[in-house]
C-alpha cells in the first residue's frame, strides 16, 4: 500500500479550508488539527502560511487547467469550444461544493504589501487568458491578434464575473447569462 505523501496531505487539507473559509479565517493551528500533523512537520514542508497558500493556489490552478483543457478539446470545434468554459463552470457549480473563484477570494483578503501571493494569482489569471486566446485562435478564421485579444479578453471577463456572481447569488443564472452574451463577441466572424 502506498504511504500518503505528508506534504500533499497538508496542501489538500489547507486547500479545503482556504477555499471554504477563506485565507484569513483559516489559521495554521486549524490546518494542523485537521491534517493531523505536528506543527514541526507542517513547518518542515512550508516555512509560512504564505508558502502554504501559494501551494494551495498552485494546486487549485493546476487541477483547474488540467481539467479545463481536455474538457474544451472534447467539445465540437467552433462555437461549442468558444463557449465551453461556461459549460465547464456550470458543471463545477452543479457539483455542489462551489465557493467561487479561489484566487479572487484569496486576492480580496490580501494586504497590498503581499506581493508574492498576488504575483502567483496574476500569473495564473494570465495563463487562463492566454488559453482562451488559443481557443479563440483555433476556432475563428482570419482574425488579427488584436481581435483575438479582444474576444478572448471578453470571454475571460464574462467568465470571471459569472464565477463570482454565481457564488454570490448561490445560483447559476450568471453562468447562463454570460454564455448567452459570449457569441456577441465574435458575431460576424467566420467560425472554423
Amino acid at each position: 500500500m502506498k504511504k500518503p505523501n505528508i506534504k500533499e496531505h497538508i496542501v489538500e487539507t489547507a486547500s479545503s479550508l482556504f477555499y471554504v473559509n477563506g485565507y484569513n479565517s483559516t489559521g495554521i493551528n486549524e490546518i494542523i488539527a485537521k491534517s493531523g500533523v505536528a506543527k514541526a512537520t507542517l513547518y518542515h514542508h512550508f516555512k509560512s502560511k504564505e508558502a502554504l497558500c501559494i501551494a494551495y493556489l498552485e494546486k487549485k490552478h493546476h487541477d483547474f487547467m488540467g481539467e479545463l483543457r481536455p474538457y474544451i478539446a472534447a467539445k465540437m470545434e467552433g462555437r461549442q469550444q468558444l463557449l465551453g468554459i461556461f459549460d465547464y463552470l456550470r458543471d463545477l457549480y452543479r457539483k455542489g461544493d462551489f465557493y467561487g473563484c479561489w484566487s479572487s477570494k484569496t486576492m480580496s483578503e490580501l494586504p497590498p504589501e503581499n506581493v508574492h501571493i498576488a504575483a502567483v494569482i496574476q500569473q495564473q489569471k494570465k495563463e487562463l487568458l492566454f488559453f482562451l486566446g488559443e481557443v479563440v485562435g483555433d476556432n475563428l478564421m482570419n482574425i488579427s491578434k488584436a481581435e483575438t485579444e479582444r474576444i478572448s479578453g471578453g470571454l475571460y471577463l464574462l467568465y470571471e464575473s459569472a464565477i463570482m456572481e454565481s457564488h454570490f447569488h448561490k445560483n447559476d443564472w450568471p453562468i447562463h447569462l454570460a454564455k448567452s452574451i459570449g457569441p456577441s463577441l465574435f458575431a460576424g466572424i467566420a467560425i472554423k
